[in-house]
């Protein structure tokens, strides 16, 4: 009777594991949609952007027309063909970021936690000053200094996300370190590159696919922000951020050039934050199923 009742509990559970991962990743699936129809927008709007977005083609805050769909912004510009044009310099700068956090955190990190004393403290020494700074002022401060320059912005949000990855890295690569396999392969002599990539890296890979996820979408809101304050693409080139800023005085006149890319950048946001999360439960549950077969 026990048995028997023991049996149907693991049934049951094998059940709603299997639902819960066919669940999963249908929410996967989807964050893959909604980010690839936000990518093709933003990457390919331009090529079906009917104006040029810098041609002024009627009076300031027109309604919309045959000749421009969602009206004209505060100079009298095509607002639909400016959203078209927008969305490439979020992408490319987000995505930018984000590769130059994850790489240089991931490598920090690693190196951090193998080799740890003194290369070690040094390392968390600089990530605390790091996470001294607030992300706005420390990238507000420089671009005061220095100049406001696209390039700059980038790298300057990248160095403001790094101590989150090296700590994430650093934390899950001191986890591996000690695992028998690292030291029968330091025992026979392999070279330390070849466990850094062979035997800690593969460990890192999952929670470095979840944080690339969510530090691509923070870094989406982080930019629009910063070109909404000034400080990212200046005009006359067309930015989701700048739009919204640059069109706020006639929000109630025709709001669709402050309305339009607030919308856009909240659905790349959330196409990605889900994307992120679904596949973060994804991968946490093949992760833990590999360990238990262990």
């Amino acid at each position: 009777m026990s048995s028997a009742g023991t049996g149907g509990t693991t049934t049951r559970r094998v059940a709603v594991t299997r639902s819960e991962h066919r669940g999963t990743a249908r929410h996967v699936w989807i964050g893959i949609g909604a980010t690839a129809v936000m990518l093709a927008l933003a990457l390919l709007g331009p090529l079906f952007a009917p104006h040029h977005p810098s041609d002024v083609i009627a009076p300031p805050y027109s309604s919309p027309s045959g000749q421009s769909l969602l009206g004209t912004d505060y100079l009298g510009q095509d607002t639909f063909s400016r959203i078209l044009w927008g969305g490439s310099s979020v992408v490319w700068m987000s995505v930018t970021a984000t590769a130059i956090a994850i790489v240089i955190g991931a490598i920090l990190g690693l190196i951090s936690a193998y080799i740890g004393g003194k290369l070690d403290a040094l390392v968390l020494w600089l990530n605390d000053i790091l996470l001294a700074f607030p992300l706005i002022v420390f990238v507000i401060l420089f671009l005061s200094m220095l100049g406001r320059n696209p390039l700059l912005l980038v790298v300057l949000v990248a160095f403001g996300w790094l101590p989150s990855v090296v700590r994430l890295t650093r934390s899950v690569a001191l986890e591996a370190i000690h695992q028998e396999y690292v030291a029968s392969a330091e025992i026979i002599g392999t070279p330390r590159w070849r466990i850094l990539v062979g035997e800690i890296l593969p460990n890192i890979t999952t929670p470095l696919i979840v944080q690339t996820g969510a530090l691509l979408t923070w870094s989406i809101g982080v930019i629009a922000g910063l070109s909404f304050l000034g400080f990212g693409i200046q005009p006359p080139n067309a930015d989701w951020g700048l739009m919204v800023n640059e069109n706020r005085s006639g929000l109630m006149i025709l709001p669709w050039g402050t309305i339009g890319p607030i919308v856009c950048i909240a659905a790349f946001a959330l196409a990605t934050n889900t994307l992120a999360d679904a596949l973060g439960r994804l991968l946490g549950a093949r992760h833990t199923g590999h360990k238990a077969d262990r």
